[in-house]
């Protein structure tokens, strides 16, 4: 959204308000806040309440004209609309308020999503979703392809694909293949995993809701932290090491915001799909957001498209020294936290709730594994929760849960069946 002379671009924020949809100013407020991510700065709101959006031009033919001089008043370069325009409403709508910019919610995520890619794989996934986008936007589209700055240009824009429909289909297949080739990179990433039966706790939230802080306090691991939307696209993967010696992968990836781009979506597959392999869900929330409740709903609903449901889930309210409630739940979650990534307050309830899940799913060893065999025994310390170990004539006497993998090669040396003994 930035111009040649890099001073923010002006806009307008529009929302068409219907029956039962959400409060319009919350919803213009985070459409504000992806704006001023991308590099503009709001001048102004128009909010219209209707029964539906226009099919043809978003909002109604009056308000328009309302919109046109509004933004002549305020000295405004272009309005953001916050919901999807389909093709024939950005046209439509282009004409009629020209010369101002028409962008809409999509072309606004696309644009922080283009300028925050910083992996190959990233890059290539942006450059997809935008290429999806546009491919059907080519005509309403046409006219900010000569330009070629501003909000909605970054990425493939600046290489003019968009002004030729064979060119579009040629390159979205060209992404659609390299991208099957790092998906299939994951695979074997995600197999050499699984043959350490390192367990997997997938941190999800939405955006800035301060994963990436918690992923860095509990691993030590220096992820960029902002107090920006989307300041991390890529997944990160980093290990963890609990006060029993158990080896845990934490992994952080894009957070979740309302109207997630569908295109973004299935550009973005491979990389959440992350989630999909995980043993637990760790969803991260800012306890000091008022519209905490709907934003849960909305992690919710996308983990739901994603088809991930069947997980253990695991609520921890962030941020917990920026209020004074006493105690947030979760109902839905199989247990939920107060914590502070900033502080560090409650994470050692966090671990240990994991541990403790990690736990149930795993199997139950008593046993002497004979020095001999003394790298099953680093094999247990390193790969599942060591509850307590002996050194004994015969061998080292141990008490474990393990997974199942582990659990069939120490079968020989079990001594009894039932809980471990402590």
């Amino acid at each position: 959204m930035i111009s040649n002379d890099q001073s923010p671009e002006k806009m307008i924020l529009v929302c068409v308000a219907t029956e039962g949809s959400e409060d319009p100013e919350i919803l213009l407020d985070e459409l504000a806040e992806l704006v001023e991510t991308a590099g503009g700065r709001e001048v102004g709101r128009v909010i219209q309440n209707r029964e539906n959006a226009s099919p043809a031009t978003y909002v109604g033919k009056g308000k328009i004209g309302e919109i046109r001089a509004y933004a002549s008043a305020q000295d405004a370069t272009g309005v953001v609309c916050d919901d999807e325009l389909s093709p024939s409403q950005m046209r439509n709508l282009s004409e009629a308020l020209e010369p101002l910019r028409v962008l809409d919610r999509t072309m606004v995520i696309l644009d922080i999503f283009a300028d925050r890619a910083s992996s190959s794989e990233g890059k290539l996934e942006v450059e997809l979703a935008q290429l999806r986008y546009r491919s059907a936007r080519i005509r309403a589209l046409a006219g900010s392809y000569d330009r070629q700055y501003g909000m909605g240009m970054r990425g493939p824009g600046e290489k003019k694909l968009e002004t030729d429909r064979r060119l579009i289909r040629e390159r979205i297949a060209a992404l659609t293949s390299e991208l099957k080739n790092v998906s299939r990179t994951r695979e074997v990433t995600r197999t050499l995993r699984s043959k350490k039966s390192l367990p997997l706790v997938s941190i999800v939230g939405y955006t800035n809701a301060g994963k990436s802080t918690l992923l860095n306090k509990l691993t030590g691991s220096e992820v960029l932290e902002e107090d920006k939307l989307f300041a991390t696209l890529d997944t990160t993967i980093r290990s963890f090491v609990s006060g029993s010696g158990q080896e845990i992968l934490f992994s952080d990836t894009v957070g979740f915001i309302r109207k997630l781009p569908h295109h973004l979506v299935d550009a973005f597959k491979s990389t959440l799909d992350e989630a999909r392999y995980a043993d637990i869900i760790l969803q991260v929330a800012d306890a000091s957001d008022p519209e905490l409740r709907a934003k849960m709903k909305v992690v919710r609903a996308t983990l739901e498209q994603l088809g991930i449901s069947d997980k253990p889930v695991i609520t921890v309210f962030n941020k917990c020294d920026k209020i004074h409630l006493a105690d947030l739940r979760d109902p839905e979650a199989d247990a939920s936290f107060m914590i502070s990534a900033k502080t560090g307050e409650g994470l050692d309830k966090l671990t240990d709730q994991v541990e403790k899940i990690l736990a149930e799913r795993r199997h139950c060893f008593n046993g002497i594994i004979p020095y001999t065999h003394g790298s099953l025994a680093s094999d247990i310390r390193s790969r599942g929760q060591l509850l307590s170990e002996e050194y004994i004539p015969e061998g080292i006497r141990i008490s474990a849960y393990v997974p199942g993998e582990l659990a069939g090669r120490l079968k020989e040396f079990e001594c009894g069946a039932g809980s471990p003994l402590l």
